[in-house]
């Protein structure tokens, strides 16, 4: 069914693709520096008035009474300083406690033409005190004093935002706000937290693609400069899987995804701190004056005008992502081109191929009934909350009603197998309980396989890089010609499976979910409408076709040929085929 020669021959491609990656390689962007100390910075007075805010308003959930009287005092300490435009618009935003109507402070002290900069805090918060969490507010009030009165030559906007503690509702609404052109935006997440957790910059999105490398890296240099430590950085496989599924739980997020270049610089990494967590001057001081000098460096830069990318950093090069997209096509054109062969051989035999697939999609169903299941409990309210962001460890806890939907989804998706299936096959001739087998289920296979592949690959090529390995292994899985034991079969297709769950293991351990909040929060993001329809059947046909690989892996293999059976001694076309392959004529056997 698979001609081997088709495949070896295709792999020819992935060595001049490798040339060119390796030619692509460039060295990462200079950070942009400063010879201006960042002195004027005062921490004693930022942790003053963060000791001040917080006893003034020691309950601030998002939309709340004390996140309102918060925000209209940040309003009118920014009039005072008598050199910004203030304005407080308010819109209704999905956070934790479900929709409420909040509030943003934008301040904007107008410079000179050209692209602006941009400083944003969170004030509202899940937990009592939260004095960690506010430092940010309390280091950007301090700057606002600091480069009032026109200190800075671009124009300069200080932005406290709501719902930045599940939901990230005032980001999101900020990027329809933002309607001038923006050299960079940085987020002030935990600045003073005693507890540290690497990287302190952090620039991933909801979307697509990251903040781009020079701005990460000015940021970086500023921290490395004010505190003479590390400030961390993500590993490629990290990266890998970030770039795969875009999710992250800051505020940047919505921001980049909306193609504005933003970072979030915080003391306690991507994850938000405790309520309890203690606060430690020192550290408002070292985050503080970072954000000073990452201020006057891009002040008196030229405009960078980056959007986000989509490069991979290793090894301290930048692999382009055009690069990537060129080499995962290179290592998906084989077994593309060996299904398309095997297609049409089994074609040829009238081999049935439809049912097959008609079996997958059909299983993809069942998934894909129970995440909309899951969507309409978050659109009519059934869950808790369902934010359109993805929420940090416990920001929407898995109380009951969460466990209830869990529940709930799992029932809708045994009810679909054993019913909608079923039904949905008797209306297309198929018989429901028919074992898989032959060469058309085989092809099958790889003809969903390599189709998901390619659609990703349009799209994400880290994503279809996933389907990368399935597609090479598979084909020995289901290859009738291949003569493989079950354990190894099952390996094989085990290691098909095996990049979804390094991706799975590596996010959740960035965001320090363990595997039960992990499920909860992808329930969440397929509530929330985080992930689409289009997501839905895309990655439901990758578990329906893992699951059919491992059906046609325990299948029984073709039983040998009998000691009295005739050999067979003519020769096809894939073989010899020879002068005497046919066999002789009389006279010529006689001679």
């Amino acid at each position: 069914m698979l001609d081997p020669r088709i495949y070896r021959a295709a792999l020819v491609p992935i060595l001049f693709a490798v040339i060119v990656v390796a030619f692509s390689l460039a060295d990462r962007p200079r950070p942009i520096g400063t010879t201006l100390a960042p002195d004027a910075f005062s921490a004693t007075r930022a942790a003053t008035e963060l000791t001040a805010l917080a006893a003034a308003f020691p309950l601030r959930r998002p939309g709340d009474a004390g996140d309102a009287a918060l925000a209209a005092r940040l309003a009118t300490g920014f009039r005072a300083m008598r050199s910004y435009q203030v304005s407080t618009p308010s819109f209704d935003g999905e956070t934790a406690d479900g929709t409420r109507h909040l509030t943003t402070v934008i301040a904007r002290q107008v410079g000179q033409p050209g692209p602006e900069l941009v400083v944003v805090a969170h004030r509202d918060a899940l937990g009592r005190g939260a004095r960690a969490e506010l430092s940010g507010t309390a280091a950007m009030l301090e700057l606002a004093r600091v480069v009032s009165g026109g200190q800075l030559r671009r124009t300069i906007t200080f932005v406290s935002t709501s719902g930045g503690s599940a939901g990230l509702a005032g980001a999101r609404d900020l990027v329809h706000r933002l309607t001038g052109p923006v050299d960079a935006v940085i987020v002030l997440g935990d600045v003073g937290g005693r507890a540290l957790r690497r990287p302190f910059v952090t620039g991933w999105s909801t979307g697509d693609g990251a903040a781009p490398l020079q701005l990460r890296r000015t940021v970086e240099a500023a921290v490395r400069a004010e505190s003479g430590g590390n400030p961390g950085g993500t590993r490629a496989m990290a990266q890998f899987a970030r770039l795969a599924f875009p999710v992250t739980v800051g505020e940047q997020g919505p921001l980049v995804a909306g193609g504005l270049p933003a970072v979030l610089l915080s003391a306690g990494g991507e994850r938000p701190p405790s309520a309890h967590a203690r606060v430690a001057p020192a550290r408002l001081q070292a985050f503080g004056r970072a954000t000073l000098r990452t201020l006057t460096a891009l002040d008196n830069a030229g405009d960078l005008r980056d959007g986000p990318m989509h490069d991979l950093v290793t090894v301290r090069k930048v692999l382009p992502g055009w690069a990537v997209r060129l080499f995962v096509a290179a290592l998906l054109i084989a077994p593309l081109l060996a299904t398309v062969d095997g297609l049409a051989r089994v074609r040829r035999r009238h081999e049935p191929v439809a049912p097959s697939v008609w079996r997958i999609v059909t299983g993809a169903g069942v998934l894909v009934v129970a995440l909309a299941f899951a969507w309409l409990l978050g659109l009519t309210g059934l869950l808790p909350s369902a934010p359109p962001e993805p929420v940090a460890a416990g920001a929407v806890p898995l109380a009951a009603s969460g466990l209830a939907a869990l529940v709930a989804m799992t029932l809708v998706a045994v009810l679909a197998w054993l019913a909608l299936r079923p039904w949905v096959l008797r209306r297309v001739d198929r018989p429901a309980r028919a074992r898989p087998g032959g060469e058309g289920a085989g092809i099958a296979l790889l003809v969903v396989w390599c189709a998901v592949a390619i659609v990703l690959w349009l799209g994400n090529p880290y994503a279809a890089a996933l389907l990368v390995p399935g597609a090479h292994v598979l084909l020995a899985v289901v290859a009738p010609g291949v003569r493989l034991r079950r354990p190894l079969a099952l390996a094989l297709v085990a290691l098909a499976a095996l990049p979804f769950v390094l991706v799975d293991l590596s996010i959740a351990s960035q965001l320090g979910l363990g595997p039960v909040e992990f499920a909860w929060m992808c329930a969440l993001l397929v509530a929330g409408g985080v992930v689409g329809p289009f997501g839905w059947a895309l990655w439901s046909l990758v578990v329906a076709c893992l699951v059919a690989a491992a059906v046609l892996a325990l299948r029984p293999k073709p039983p040998a040929a009998s000691p009295g059976e005739p050999r067979v001694t003519v020769r096809g076309p894939l073989s010899y085929a020879g002068p005497g392959s046919l066999g002789g004529t009389e006279s010529a056997l006689r001679r």
